[in-house]
Formats: C-alpha cells, structure tokens, sequence
C-alpha cells in the first residue's frame, strides 16, 4: 500500500496493517509537509519527537540513526544543471519500520517518484519488505549522483580547453563557480558513504536486511565510484585554477613587457628632442644646416634598432 497524503484513510490503513500477518507493508509520500501533517503520522509509524523534528525542517547532512525499532536515513539527492553550471540539491529522509516506511522530500529534487516507479514495475523487490523502499530511494539518489558527475566532467573537460586554449580570457570566476558546485556535491556524496558502510558493516542493521543486503552493497559500490570521482574533479579544478592564474600571471607579465619596450622606445627621441627643446642661446649644431635632419634620423634610427633588438627578444 502507498499513500502519498497522511489523510484519515491512509492513517486507518496503517492501523489494519498491525493486524495483519500477510507481509504487506505501507509506504507514506511526503512532499514538503507541514507540522501538522507529520504529527497525524508520528503515532502511527511510532516516530520519535527528534525525527520528526528533522524531517520537518529537512537540510540534514546525510546521516543514519536508530529510534526503536524505526531506521532513519538522511540524504540529499540532486541534479546538475549545464545551462546553469549548478547543481540543485534536496533533502529526504526515509524511516524504515517494520511495516511501514515514511519517505519526507524538501526541495525541487525528489527521488521518491522514480524509486516508485521502478518498485512497481519489480514486484520481485517489493517482496523484500520496506527495506526494498529504502534500497529503490538509495539506488535512485545514488544513480543521480553518477549521471551529475558525468555531466560535471564533460563540463570541467571544456572548461580545461577553453584555459589552455589560445585565447585571453580569464575563466577565473567561472572555475570558482563550478568548484562551489562541487564542493556542494561532496557535501551529498560524502557523508552518504559511512551510512551505507553502517548499513551492510555489521552494526546491527545487517540482520534485519539480510535478503536486501546484496542490493544495497551494489548501490554502495556505486556510490564509491562517484565519491572517488567527485573528490577528482575536486583536485582537477584546483589544478586548473592553478593553470588559469598562471596565464593570467603570464598575460600581465607580457602586457608589462609590451609595455616597457614601447616607452623605451619612445624615451630616445623624447630625449632628444627635450635637450633641444631647452632653447639656450649658445647650443652645439643650432645653426647647422644639416642638423634638424640628423637629429630626426638619429632618433628614428635609435627607435628602430631598439624596437628590432625587442622584437627578436619576443617582447614585441
């Protein structure tokens, strides 16, 4: 049974349920709920004040913790938008129960309709009880993760050419940018690896899920690939920033060189014609007939050869 409202249907159909001997089990939909609504259900599926508490306020770092009988999974699943150079991110908490598990989602990223839609279509896996919830919502989230590392990838792989390419354009903000988003994704994709580890590591979960436990080992082995990947294209944009700052070390240090040969350049006839352009009465070659012409041709001389000496030197 699947209830995507705390109605009084639904909270009558989870009262049947504690009667019943056949296996079946209820699985509750939440999609940003108020106080209200959780409380209806704390009852019923046995929720402790603190886990209410954090499902009503979402913004967990993905984490696992027990309250009686009840298991509750904290994560933060999420998608990266190209367009954007974003990644948006949600927050759900899944409580599993002996016969019953509560998903609550916060936020635009929801994995709970596709874990859903796939259970659905596997009745194999719902035979597995209310652990094959948790085992779909993990495997939805945890697919997610490898699809926005991809895409994050293959963005940093252009960005890369685009540095080292021969154009001078400073990518700087744009590298902090995609880094902030990564660093945004580690903070999803790490803390869900020691609740996965404490979920088939033997501490105390492992007997209750011994026939999902292959499942979830597989969707942790998953999750391993996309954390050592994500903690890659960390490294790499810090290489890149790295090589972009170079550049632009690069680019100044040509500008300030450019710079230096020109007014060198233009320093020689600025000094000749400065001394003379004092206007003393008594100057060597005033009144010579030839001496305007060798003065200009000194200085034009002078420049060429300075400006060729730059140019052969590649400051030019």
């Amino acid at each position: 049974m699947e209830c995507e409202l705390p109605d009084d249907t639904c909270r009558a159909a989870l009262k049947r349920l504690r009667d019943m001997g056949d296996g079946r089990f209820a699985w509750v939909r939440l999609q940003d709920p108020s106080e209200g609504e959780l409380l209806q259900l704390a009852e019923e599926l046995g929720l402790h004040p603190l886990a209410v508490e954090d499902a009503l306020h979402g913004r967990q770092r993905p984490k696992r913790e027990r309250f009686g009988d009840v298991l509750a999974v904290a994560l933060k699943p999420l998608r990266y938008v190209e367009e954007d150079t974003a990644v948006e991110t949600g927050d759900v908490m899944v409580f599993v129960g002996p016969r019953s598990v509560l998903t609550v989602s916060h936020g635009p990223i929801d994995p709970c309709a596709e874990a859903a839609r796939r259970l659905d279509a596997d009745p194999r896996m719902l035979r597995l009880g209310p652990w094959a919830v948790l085992h779909a919502v993990l495997d939805v989230a945890v697919d997610a993760y490898g699809d926005a590392a991809r895409k994050v990838r293959a963005t940093l792989d252009r960005l890369e050419d685009e540095v080292f390419s021969t154009s001078r354009v400073d990518h700087t903000q744009r590298i902090y940018s995609l880094k902030r988003e990564v660093r945004e994704f580690r903070d999803a994709v790490q803390p869900l690896v020691p609740v996965f580890q404490g979920l088939v590591g033997g501490h105390g979960e492992k007997d209750d899920l011994p026939k999902i436990a292959p499942y979830i080992r597989d969707v942790a082995d998953h999750l391993h690939r996309t954390d050592i990947e994500v903690r890659t294209l960390d490294e790499l944009l810090d290489t890149v920033l790295g090589a972009q700052q170079a550049r632009v070390g690069t680019w100044q240090n040509d500008d300030m060189r450019r710079i230096s040969a020109w007014a060198a350049i233009f320093a020689i006839p600025t000094m000749v014609a400065g001394v003379y352009g004092m206007n003393f009465e008594h100057m060597p070659e005033l009144g010579w007939t030839y001496g305007y012409p060798l003065a200009v041709a000194l200085m034009a001389l002078a420049s060429g050869a300075l400006y060729r000496a730059f140019r052969r030197n590649g400051w030019l």
